[in-house]
């Protein structure tokens, strides 16, 4: 028998130039030329319903300060002013910082390349929220001569946006900018997950007890809430609370991770989703 011709392997397959092991082991090369239809339309559904929810609950809050607590406005309606912070802060370190971490598994066919660079962009976008949201109830806090930084509430929130810009900046320094080895970039990218996972978490936490210690003061200071609005804080936290468990489930499974691409290996020696 002749035997076959030797079939010369693909240089993302065979491994950085002088090297003599593969660049990615045989199971990652599998599961980069894999498709999964059977767990898309899952994502897809899921993935939906998230963006429902977020959407909702920044709507829910707009609604709530906006037509139960007298709208919006800055210093010279210190009250209306302090309803930019809500708002702000469930949009931003809610709503846009979800969809920051979810870019690369919701626009999966898209190249990472420019994943990366509306990522940053997205999550700078969140910042500049939660940082408009600090000042203007740091400027209620002043013009109505209250404390600040006495709640735990304050303290999670504050802490969060600190190490949020932390790690905007840390993200863009290595993955952005040139000239950083990429054996450094795959070793900070846990690092980096981990940390985006954790600042979500205290930014729902957050917003969830800073929900409930608005509704508390209104009661209070203002008397009972009515029924219509103690249901509304009551659903929009629901809706948080839910929002936030979709989004963690759809960033820790790995069956919805991004698959690489052929093209992304031969642009770059370290897989790094």
């Amino acid at each position: 028998m002749l035997a076959s011709p030797k079939v010369p392997r693909r240089d993302w397959e065979r491994g950085a130039e002088g090297g003599t092991g593969p660049l990615l082991s045989r199971s990652a090369l599998y599961t980069m030329d894999a498709d999964t239809p059977a767990d898309l339309p899952l994502f897809t559904k899921l993935y939906t319903l998230a963006q429902v929810l977020g959407i909702l609950s920044v709507v829910l809050v707009g609604v709530w300060v906006g037509i139960f607590r007298g709208g919006f406005g800055w210093t010279a309606s210190p009250d209306l002013q302090f309803n930019w912070h809500p708002f702000l802060m469930v949009l931003g370190l809610v709503l846009l910082y979800a969809n920051g971490a979810l870019i690369y598994r919701g626009f999966r066919s898209e190249r990472k390349r420019k994943l990366k660079v509306v990522h940053a962009v997205v999550m700078v976008g969140a910042l500049v929220c939660a940082v408009v949201g600090l000042v203007a109830v740091f400027a209620f806090h002043n013009t109505k001569k209250f404390a600040n930084m006495h709640s735990l509430h304050s303290w999670i929130g504050l802490a969060t946006v600190v190490l949020f810009a932390c790690q905007w900046l840390a993200g863009l320094l290595t993955f952005l900018f040139p000239g950083l080895r990429s054996s450094l970039r795959a070793a900070y990218l846990p690092i980096h997950q981990f940390f985006g996972m954790f600042i979500f978490a205290g930014a729902v936490t957050s917003s969830l007890i800073g929900l409930s210690e608005k509704a508390t003061a209104v009661s209070v200071n203002a008397g009972v809430m009515t029924p219509s609005e103690n249901v509304l804080v009551n659903v929009t936290g629901l809706c948080v609370a839910v929002f936030a468990g979709l989004v963690t489930y759809l960033l820790s499974q790995p069956k919805f991770r991004r698959h690489t691409t052929e093209d992304e290996v031969l642009l770059t020696d370290t897989v790094l989703e």
